[in-house]
């Protein structure tokens, strides 16, 4: 029997992030997802080649490959709305559940062991909550390329997100802000001049 899993993630680029925003650029979940793939591994790095931790960097990097894929039956909810009070939330997080639930049951019994792990993370692990961050620092740089290029609603984004950011507390964190963030603010030509 066929399954359909892949191609509904596959159907993760026609979802649109930011919807309530005015962008200068449209984003979707698949890209996303990616960028928040990349961010969450360079933090499992970071945290144990310079912090000592350990982090298991393919558990990190594969629940952030998956941390969306529930929003392509779910959409994408916005900030304001996902989080007016905690009945919404806790609403959303339940629906968001049953979406996983959903995707994972049009697998082929013989592998959905091997992937459900990723579509349902561990909420209590380290790598769980290093993706949540790379999670926060793809939004923080969405702001930082919207504003760069004259778009002032992301402005207030940009604030609430940096400090979600240096409320986490993580150095991993601290050290790819340091190190990284600031090549975001630069123009191709300054990029190549370093």
């Amino acid at each position: 029997m066929a399954s359909n899993f892949y191609a509904f993630l596959d159907r993760m680029k026609y979802i649109r992030r930011w919807s309530l925003m005015r962008s200068s650029r449209e984003e979707n979940i698949m890209e996303h997802s990616q960028q928040v793939a990349m961010f969450a591994h360079a933090l499992a790095v970071i945290d144990r080649e310079v912090y000592g931790n350990r982090p298991d960097e393919l558990k990190t990097v594969l629940y952030a490959l998956y941390h969306e894929c529930g929003e392509v039956m779910t959409g994408d909810l916005p900030m304001p709305i996902k989080y007016f009070n905690p009945e919404i939330h806790g609403a959303y997080k339940r629906l968001e559940d049953k979406a996983a639930d959903k995707l994972l049951g049009m697998l082929p019994e013989e592998v959905r062991g091997g992937i459900a792990p990723f579509v349902k993370a561990d909420p209590d692990s380290r790598e769980y909550k290093l993706v949540k961050a790379a999670d926060k620092l793809s939004a923080y740089v969405k702001c930082l390329e919207e504003l760069k290029g004259g778009n002032s609603e992301f402005k207030k984004a940009k604030e609430s997100i940096e400090r979600e950011l240096r409320e986490k507390r993580l150095p991993c964190l601290d050290y790819f802000m340091e190190k990284f963030i600031p090549g975001f603010l630069l123009t191709l030509d300054e990029m190549e001049e370093l």
